[in-house]
C-alpha cells in the first residue's frame, strides 16, 4: 500500500455509509483507521442473512481495525477518552445532538485534544428547521434536486447506487484532509461539518448553474440531449453506449459504422443542434440499425472507425477486459473467516510516482482488535502521553 497517510490515527464511529466511507477513504490512503462499534451487534450495515459481515458493510470498511465500545459505560468512555489524546481524526455520522449524548461531542473531545480533527456528518445539517428530519440516500437524492435529474417521468422509480451517501463519505474525508494539511501550520484541529444536503447540492452543481445563470430547469433527459450520448440494445440483447459530444468527426464516423454516410444529409441529423433538436427522432433513427448485429460486432466497427462507446458491462465482464486486468484494478485479501474464500475488492484508483495500491486487509469481523487496542490504552496514565508503540 502506498502510505500518503502514514501516520494519521482515525477513530470512526461511523454506520451505514457516510462516516464508514470516509474513514475507507482514508485507510486507502494509509491511515490507521480503528472502527468503534456497539459491543451487541456493530454497524447496523453488518447485519445479513444472520451473519454480521454483509456485502454492503464489506464495500466501505477494508482497511480498518474493529474495536467494540459502550461509550455509556465509564470504563470504556475511558478507554475512548486515551484513544481521542492519541488520535488526529474522529469521524461520526450520529443525527445532531447524539454525539453529545453518547460523549463524543466535539467540544468534549477536542478539550481532551486540542489537535483533534472532529468530523461531524448529518443528513440536514447541525442546525436549522429541518437538523432533526431522518435522512437516508434517496431522501438526500431528492432533497437536493439530484433524484429528479435520475428518474424517468414516464416510470418514476428509485434507480441506481447509495450515490448521495457515497459522495457525502468523499466530501468528508475533502474536509478532513483539508483541515490536516492546516494543523501543520496551527497546530490545531478543526470541527468539520458536512450534511448530505448539502453534498448533494454542490455535486449536483451543473443543475444549479443553469438555473442561476439561464433560469432553465434541467430534466433527466436534458444533459443527454446537450451531450449527445444514447444507450442502443443490440441482436443479442447486450446494451452498448455512445457519448458523442461535439466534434463533427464522430458523427461522420457513426454514419460510416453504421453503413449510412448520408443519415447527415437528414437536416434533423446535419449539426449539433439539430441533433440535439432532434434527439428522439436519431434515437429512432439508429436504434432499428443497432439491432442488427451483436454488441460485439459493433464494438468491433465502432472502433474501427474510433467512435466513442464502450458495452454496458457486468462486474465480471469488466474484471476479464485486458484494461482493467493491466491497471490492475482487482486486488485481494485474506479473509478474516479460514473457512471462506479471498476477500475481493477494487483497489484505490488513485497512484502516486506511478506506484498503484495493490495491498488491502479485508474489513474487520466485530471486535476483532479489541485485545491488541484496548489493551494499549487499559492503563491508567495521563491521557497526553506519547501514543503506545
Amino acid at each position: 500500500m502506498v502510505e500518503v497517510l502514514k501516520n494519521v490515527r482515525v477513530l470512526e464511529m461511523g454506520t451505514f455509509i457516510t462516516g464508514p466511507a470516509a474513514g475507507m477513504l482514508l485507510a486507502d490512503l494509509g491511515a490507521e483507521v480503528i472502527k468503534i462499534e456497539n459491543p451487541k451487534d456493530g454497524d447496523p450495515f453488518r447485519a445479513f442473512k444472520g451473519e454480521l459481515y454483509s456485502p454492503h458493510f464489506q464495500t466501505y470498511n477494508r482497511n480498518k481495525r474493529s474495536i467494540t465500545l459502550n461509550t455509556k459505560d465509564e470504563a470504556d468512555l475511558a478507554i475512548l477518552d486515551r484513544m481521542i489524546a492519541d488520535a488526529d481524526v474522529f469521524i461520526q455520522n450520529f443525527r445532531p445532538g447524539v454525539a453529545d449524548r453518547l460523549g463524543v461531542g466535539a467540544d468534549r473531545l477536542q478539550a481532551i485534544n486540542p489537535r483533534l480533527v472532529y468530523c461531524a456528518i448529518s443528513g440536514f445539517g447541525a442546525t436549522g428547521p429541518d437538523k432533526d428530519r431522518p435522512a437516508f440516500d434517496t431522501v438526500a437524492q431528492a432533497a437536493s434536486g439530484f433524484l429528479r435529474l435520475l428518474v424517468n417521468p414516464e416510470h418514476p422509480r428509485v434507480v441506481g447506487p447509495a450515490i448521495a451517501d457515497a459522495i457525502t463519505g468523499f466530501y468528508a474525508a475533502y474536509g478532513i484532509l483539508g483541515a490536516l494539511n492546516e494543523r501543520h501550520s496551527t497546530g490545531k484541529g478543526r470541527k468539520v461539518e458536512v450534511s448530505m444536503l448539502e453534498a448533494m447540492c454542490h455535486f449536483n452543481l451543473d443543475d444549479f448553474t443553469h438555473y442561476f445563470s439561464e433560469d432553465m430547469v434541467m430534466t433527466p433527459y436534458s444533459r443527454p440531449h446537450v451531450s449527445q450520448s444514447y444507450v442502443f440494445a443490440c441482436k443479442d440483447g447486450k446494451w452498448i453506449a455512445l457519448h458523442m459530444s461535439s466534434p463533427a468527426k464522430f458523427w461522420e464516423s457513426l454514419a460510416e459504422a453504421v453503413g449510412h454516410p448520408e443519415m447527415l444529409q437528414d437536416p434533423r441529423f446535419g449539426d449539433r443542434l439539430s441533433r440535439i433538436g432532434h434527439y428522439e427522432d436519431v434515437v429512432a433513427y439508429l436504434a432499428p440499425l443497432f439491432l442488427t448485429a451483436t454488441r460485439a460486432e459493433w464494438c468491433d466497427r465502432l472502433a474501427l472507425n474510433e467512435v466513442p462507446h464502450s458495452p454496458v458491462q457486468s462486474p465480471a465482464e469488466i474484471l476479464a477486459t485486458p484494461q482493467a486486468r493491466h491497471l490492475e484494478l482487482e486486488v485481494s485479501a485474506l479473509h478474516p473467516d479460514p473457512a471462506k474464500e479471498a476477500f475481493r475488492s477494487i483497489r484505490s484508483p488513485v497512484s502516486f510516482d506511478g506506484e498503484r495500491s495493490l495491498t488491502i486487509t479485508a474489513p474487520p469481523l466485530l471486535g476483532a482488535d479489541d485485545a491488541t487496542v484496548k489493551a494499549a490504552y487499559q492503563v491508567d496514565t495521563d491521557p497526553r502521553k506519547a501514543r503506545p508503540a
